[in-house]
């Protein structure tokens, strides 16, 4: 299956940070699987264990977040982001336009904007996660939601136009934000089609990154998307996304003994250390990466 087609090639620069806000993903949220997968409202009551850590998640009265929530939160991370990397002051509510999250997110603008948002918001505020931090010989419980609030404000006219969208960031993702644990994400994500290829993606970003390699058994790989198809036909769908190829940076292999390899597309090759960079090229690589709205950290 090929990617979704690029539905905004030319950005929209007079758009406030569309064009510099870099895609970036959180990392916890990319090791654990936090979205449901489901195209369809997903109301399993969901635990996961790793040593003494647990995190439970209970979904909101429209189910669990999805991976297509999750456009929200990469969009809001990334506006902060950029506005961090800038030097600006940045807080825990950010305000955007439909438009935007659209443009930014690849997402096709008009039609029934209100309700997707709403349902959005209803999920990524309404589930709880439950986790417990060992901390100075103690145990502590902790409840939170991705987000504190989401909201939007419409037009008092006939039309009733969305006039913008506001979400106001949990603490638990504040503190990714204010201590730089996110990475870089490629804009073609938000082509992919299928909950499970971008599951597929962040897993291979967050572990295999830049490495030669990244091996995992089927099992654990199943594990960590969150998938609750059977073992069989997870196979086959990963099977069908290998043979597709189109995930950004990676590929992926799967062998007789099911055990699954990651690789990036290409390796990148460390400089010789004889090389050395002037400084005045530094700066024009800073001003020249800010300009195209690349991020020049990465």
């Amino acid at each position: 299956m090929s990617l979704l087609p690029d539905r905004h090639p030319n950005l929209d620069f007079f758009v406030l940070d569309i064009a510099d806000a870099v895609p970036k993903d959180d990392m916890a949220s990319m090791e654990h699987p936090l979205f449901s997968l489901a195209t369809k409202p997903d109301m399993r009551h969901l635990e996961y264990r790793s040593g003494d850590n647990v995190l439970k998640i209970r979904p909101s009265g429209l189910g669990l977040p999805t991976i297509f929530d999750k456009d929200i939160l990469i969009f809001t991370i990334s506006q902060l982001m950029a506005r961090k990397n800038r030097g600006e002051p940045i807080g825990d509510t950010v305000r955007f336009s439909a438009r935007e999250l659209s443009v930014a997110t690849n997402r096709p603008i008009g039609g029934n904007h209100y309700k997707r948002l709403e349902d959005a918001f209803a999920r990524l505020q309404g589930a709880q996660f439950v986790t417990n931090i060992k901390s100075g010989g103690k145990i502590e419980t902790r409840i939170f939601s991705l987000i504190d609030e989401g909201g939007f404000v419409r037009t008092d006219d006939e039309r009733f136009r969305l006039d913008y969208c506001e979400v106001k960031l949990s603490r638990w993702l504040m503190r990714a934000i204010e201590t730089d644990q996110v990475v870089t994400i490629s804009h073609d994500y938000f082509r992919l089609r299928r909950p499970l290829e971008r599951r597929l993606y962040e897993i291979a970003r967050k572990h295999c990154g830049s490495s030669p390699k990244w091996q995992i058994s089927l099992t654990n790989l199943q594990n960590k998307t969150g998938s609750n198809a059977p073992i069989k036909r997870f196979r086959h769908n990963l099977r069908e996304i290998i043979k597709a190829d189109v995930t950004p940076f990676y590929r992926f292999e799967i062998d007789e003994a099911d055990l699954v390899t990651v690789r990036p597309r290409s390796v990148q090759m460390a400089l010789s250390p004889t090389i050395t960079i002037p400084e005045w090229a530094e700066e024009q690589a800073r001003a020249r990466a800010r300009s195209l709205g690349w991020d020049y950290y990465v």
